[in-house]
């Protein structure tokens, strides 16, 4: 898996074997600036310019944290 971020507030999240996009996660209120996989995949943690924080489950692609201010 892979994932790309945008000017459009979103994260999509996309599966290389069959080259299609899986997801996309909404939760920042701008531009995303940063993406970071866990080492075990299962977590992404994503910036904003909304000095937001998201860390995402991967497993049911929800929020796990929200940290604003950073």
């Amino acid at each position: 898996m892979i994932a790309s971020a945008s000017d459009d507030k979103t994260i999509k999240l996309w599966c290389v074997d069959k080259l299609v996009m899986i997801k996309t996660l909404l939760g920042h209120n701008n531009s995303i600036t940063s993406l970071s996989f866990s080492p075990d995949g299962k977590t992404l943690a994503s910036g904003s310019s909304d000095c937001s924080l998201i860390v995402w489950n991967l497993e049911n692609y929800s929020i796990t944290e929200k940290i604003n201010g950073h």
